[in-house]
């Protein structure tokens, strides 16, 4: 896998992080590789080590640094090679700095394997904070393993007052003000000199969202500030829309909220992590997550000849997915 040496975004790295899967691996002799380094506070636990080498079937490829040669993903599967008596082991290259590399050790260990301590995220956001202040705190939490919030409050910590000062560059790669308020004036601005232009346009231009633009024109339209207020000193909240309607029906162990969870379990399951079959499907769920994630940036970034093919698109997936979940719940013996 290769990446440029110039900077990275975060998105760009947790992109990486999604594809390494998709990428082919080669075998490299082991006597080549050196260990300098862990997300880990302790970079090897013995024992995991002991139960990787018991495992049937090859171990998951590695991820190496080509410069340096040293392993940046994968370090128990290294150290289980060895113990195995093997020469050589599967594994993929980045080309990016060695701090670049660090922080993709921490996104993909938050992903597979032994989890991360909290103490050991905390650890890493700090780190990456550090390096890259101007990161918005959703994909350094997104790095790391953890909340925003837990991450907004490590900035804090870092930076004091200077925490909320200034901008961010968020998961889509774009700058956008730390004030919304800033944005949705900015957006009133050119949505008032130029009504007939896209909500794309006026997004790029004020670096909000298309949705926020959409917003702003209604309310605009309404008469009403374009930018959101704060309750008053009665305690009353400045009237808002009303969200869109939801779906009918419970939550169940499908709703949005849980994806996440289930995934996570999935990806740490060794049935499926230590076998071709397997790993190929973790690489598919890893696909739709990554979509999942960035399905709003990826919508408004389509050309408008291509939305209508991408809508019949979606839609014909999303029915061969729920033929999918009918045929396992019939297989589990369910309605």
């Amino acid at each position: 896998m290769q990446a440029s040496t110039e900077r990275i975004g975060a998105e760009h790295l947790l992109e990486l992080r999604d594809m390494l899967g998709r990428t082919s691996a080669e075998s490299v002799a082991l006597s080549r590789l050196t260990v300098a380094g862990s997300p880990r506070s302790t970079v090897e636990s013995p024992h995991y080590t002991r139960e990787l080498a018991a495992s049937e079937g090859p171990l998951p490829p590695i991820l190496v640094h080509r410069a340096t040669m040293t392993v940046i993903d994968g370090i128990h599967r290294f150290l289980a090679a060895r113990l195995r008596g093997c020469t050589h082991i599967d594994a993929r290259y980045f080309e990016g700095s060695e701090a670049q590399g660090r922080m993709l050790a921490v996104a993909l260990n938050v992903q597979h394997g032994r989890p991360l301590s909290l103490e050991e995220r905390v650890t890493a956001a700090r780190q990456i904070l550090t390096l890259h202040p101007h990161w918005a705190d959703r994909p350094v939490a997104a790095i790391a393993g953890l909340s925003a919030t837990k991450t907004s409050d490590i900035r804090r910590e870092l930076f004091g007052d200077a925490a909320r000062t200034g901008k961010r560059v968020g998961r889509d790669g774009r700058v956008r003000p730390l004030d919304p308020a800033q944005g949705r004036t900015l957006a009133a601005e050119l949505l008032t000199r130029d009504p007939g232009a896209s909500l794309r346009r006026i997004a790029r231009q004020a670096g909000v969202s298309p949705t926020t633009v959409s917003d702003v024109r209604d309310r605009m339209a309404r008469g009403e500030s374009p930018v959101l207020q704060e309750p008053s000193a009665s305690g009353q909240a400045p009237r808002r829309r009303q969200p869109a309607p939801q779906p009918s029906g419970p939550a169940g162990p499908g709703s949005v909220p849980q994806l996440g969870d289930v995934l996570d379990t999935l990806r740490r399951d060794p049935s499926l992590r230590l076998n071709d079959t397997g790993r190929s499907v973790l690489r598919l769920l890893d696909v739709s997550a990554a979509f999942i994630r960035n399905r709003e940036s990826i919508a408004a970034s389509l050309p408008p000849h291509c939305v209508h093919a991408m809508a019949r698109l979606a839609q014909g997936y999303a029915h061969s997915w729920a033929l999918f979940a009918e045929q396992l719940g019939r297989d589990q013996g369910g309605p």
